[in-house]
């Protein structure tokens, strides 16, 4: 398989990819960072912060829910900002600040053109309840034919054990073969190496700038800056091919 076109089914990942995580997550420590007097810290400092305490706690608790793990580091990511301790109910806020993290502005047009021509299935380092409340808010409520979390697999990526889960179900589901599967993401570290080890091909959606989740080697099979930029590539092939709207 050679074109976008040949492929059946996007497996998406959703915080960094459609949803800018970046400016969520810095967003959600602004009213510690404010309380602290430290509203000056480096973005670039506090999002490097947050991976180094985040990405062992998933592996170290990989049953514990995305909204707990959140909560769980938000004292860890306190202390090594140089703000104060955090109150119980600081944690908590953050923990459950996800369903408001905001969308990319391409993300909502580019799904809804994306579903035309292929499948859409989440594949997310998140839980059950957070994605709900992304999909009802900032995703505006855009369908997926499946959605996969790391609460239902009981493990977060870069896990092999998600990619494997990922693809049984969709050949269960829907008779899908891996072959068929484009893994649609931006980060190197949760999604690309992975995926490559595992045998899927891969779209880097590398949102210019990002940079959480960023490896010194870049792996994938096709790259856009945008979701929207994808959308209009896939559009453009099937023109150009005479298929016009794909079933699904």
């Amino acid at each position: 398989m050679s074109k976008l076109t040949d492929y059946q089914l996007l497996s998406f990942d959703v915080y960094g990819t459609l949803i800018d995580w970046e400016t969520g997550l810095a967003n959600a420590l602004q009213p510690l960072l404010e309380r602290s007097g430290k509203t000056d810290v480096d973005r670039q400092f506090i999002l490097k912060t947050v991976s180094e305490v985040q990405n062992p706690q998933e592996k170290a608790t990989p049953g514990l829910k995305y909204s707990d793990i959140l909560t769980k580091t938000h004292p860890q990511i306190a202390s090594k900002l140089g703000c104060a301790a955090p109150t119980p109910e600081e944690s908590r806020a953050f923990g459950e600040s996800v369903g408001s993290w905001p969308a990319f502005p391409d993300t909502v047009d580019a799904l809804k053109r994306l579903g035309r021509f292929y499948k859409l299935v989440v594949l997310s380092n998140v839980d059950n309840a957070s994605f709900a409340a992304t999909n009802e808010g900032p995703l505006q409520g855009v369908v997926f034919d499946a959605v996969l979390t790391a609460q239902d697999i009981g493990s977060y990526k870069p896990d092999p054990r998600n990619f494997e889960y990922m693809v049984r179900e969709v050949k269960e589901r829907f008779g899908v073969e891996k072959e068929a599967v484009l893994q649609t993401a931006q980060s190197q570290y949760h999604d690309h190496h992975p995926a490559k080890r595992f045998g899927l091909k891969s779209v880097w959606i590398s949102r210019y700038g990002s940079l959480m989740g960023n490896e010194q080697e870049e792996v994938f099979d096709w790259r856009f800056a945008t979701l929207g930029e994808m959308a209009d590539a896939v559009e453009k092939e099937s023109r150009e091919m005479g298929r016009g709207v794909e079933s699904r």
